[in-house]
């Protein structure tokens, strides 16, 4: 977050002189100057100039916008296009971004820390040991002729035979083992207390933009037509914008266009050639919302549609079976357009979505299913995610999120798949049932041979050896998880 706050702002004075000032000293009513390629320092409200603007950390929205007179922006977004005068309506903590850093706070703020059963067990288990080895010494010279060394000797057997070996590695050798399987995965667990609360959920809650889908818009439709596609890239070719890339890259190598004017927010032309959205074309607008798209206008031809989106990531939909399979609960929360949202969540078989969501409304949603008793794994990578990572159960992030998600979540994955949500999942609900089978192992152990021991039916030695083999009993237990397969999985 700190990296996307603004340092200076320039604001115009009266006159159109522009001055550079600390945000602290920024009124509201000034107008502020955001230079092309500039990330936006405050809200406010666009009053002159025409641009696009990456949203898509802050909002969730998958492609750039376009701005122009009357039109809001945030602070933390980029400016993609050409200069805007901004009027300021917001500045430092007053801002959205600054919003958003409190919600992250508070929300990580509410969250318990589980403290882990053996270390509950461990402020009774000294004090009794050694109460057991007093009442056997105790017991053999008051009801036993045997000299005072062979009462002393099965103490001390007592001693040993209870000695904490096995309850102390129960939980961390398994956690150690689940921890190191997920890395060899490409997941990185931040905390034990983190495996624990992974282990509980029955809801596992989808970000869409660069989560589900690869964060990258690609050409779907009007590529069909080579005459068009290379005319529409030679134009493309000249602009950085995500749709234009789109179109450059589906298309055949071409010489770029001589000269061509690019339009921030609207299109680029060449003589009268255009590429843009339908006003910049000169087409009637269309009321249904067809998603992203492109129209190429060129004189005595019909117009040409490009169609575009930001497609799932190559294992999305048996990422999303595999969990509805194994009982969970999907859900998919976005800060995108309904019908993109309502297109992706058919494609993937997610029946319950919601779009539209500022972080805001992302938090009350977790909020609103944890109040409903469902424990939530949130799964975002953008800088709107973050208060809903913090607040989630649990949380899951890709190594490419943003640094504000990555230090919010409890687990990052690396590549390009989702797969790792699932062996998360699946690692940490078999860690838990490995802990609960070491400490009935190890307590079990305890229950047999400290009887044993305090009727002198094991020397010293023998305790140690029944020590030690109650130790490699649970570690042998616990690297059980390191060579699990599952049906899931398929390499």
């Amino acid at each position: 977050l700190a990296a996307l706050e603004a340092r200076a702002v320039t604001v115009l004075d009266a006159d159109g002189k522009a001055r550079v000032l600390r945000p602290e000293a920024v009124a509201r009513g000034m107008v502020a100057l955001v230079a092309s390629g500039a990330r936006i320092g405050v809200d406010g409200t666009v009053v002159e100039g025409r641009s696009s603007v990456d949203a898509a950390l802050v909002t969730g929205e998958s492609l750039p916008v376009a701005v122009g007179p009357g039109d809001r922006v945030h602070a933390g977004t980029l400016n993609l296009g050409a200069a805007l005068r901004v009027r300021i309506e917001a500045v430092g903590a007053d801002t959205l971004l600054a919003e958003i850093a409190r919600l992250t706070e508070a929300a990580g703020q509410g969250r318990s820390q589980l403290v882990a059963l053996a270390d509950r067990v461990a402020r009774v288990y000294a004090p009794a040991v050694h109460g057991l080895a007093l009442a056997t010494l105790i017991g053999w010279l008051a009801f036993s002729p045997v000299p005072w060394t062979v009462a002393l000797t099965h103490a001390v057997a007592v001693l040993i035979v209870t000695c904490p070996c096995a309850l102390a590695l129960a939980v961390p050798v398994v956690q150690v083992v689940a921890v190191g399987r997920l890395m060899r995965r490409g997941i990185l667990v931040k905390s034990a207390t983190a495996l624990e609360r992974l282990a509980e959920i029955d809801t596992v809650v989808f970000d869409k933009t660069g989560t589900l889908t690869g964060g990258r818009p690609e050409l779907i439709a009007g590529g069909e037509d080579g005459a068009a596609l290379a005319t529409a890239a030679a134009l493309a070719s000249a602009s950085t914008h995500p749709l234009a890339r789109a179109l450059v890259a589906a298309a055949p190598a071409v010489e770029a266009a001589a000269n061509p004017i690019e339009h921030p927010g609207r299109g680029l032309e060449a003589g009268a050639i255009r590429l843009g959205n339908r006003a910049f074309c000169g087409l009637a607008d269309d009321q249904a919302d067809t998603g992203p798209e492109l129209w190429l206008v060129r004189p005595g031809r019909a117009a040409h549609r490009f169609a575009f989106a930001d497609r799932p990531r190559g294992d999305a939909a048996a990422t999303v079976d595999a969990l509805q399979g194994a009982g969970y609960r999907v859900v998919l929360l976005s800060g995108d357009r309904a019908p993109t949202v309502a297109a992706m969540a058919a494609e993937l078989g997610i029946a319950e979505w919601r779009a539209g969501l500022d972080p805001k409304a992302k938090l009350a949603a977790l909020e609103g299913l944890r109040s409903q008793g469902w424990r939530t794994l949130m799964v975002g990578d953008g800088l709107n995610d973050a208060p809903a990572l913090a607040a989630a159960h649990a949380s899951l992030s890709p190594a490419a999120a943003a640094d504000i998600s990555r230090v919010a979540a409890d687990a990052v994955f690396q590549g390009e798949c989702l797969a790792p949500a699932v062996e998360l999942l699946t690692v940490a609900r078999r860690t838990q049932r490995l802990v609960r089978q070491n400490l009935t192992l190890a307590i079990a152990y305890n229950v047999l041979a400290v009887p044993l021991a305090m009727a002198g039916q094991l020397t010293p030695l023998l305790a140690a050896v029944a020590m030690s083999s109650s130790s490699l009993l649970v570690i042998g237990n616990a690297l059980r998880l390191g060579q699990a397969r599952w049906r899931w999985m398929s390499s």
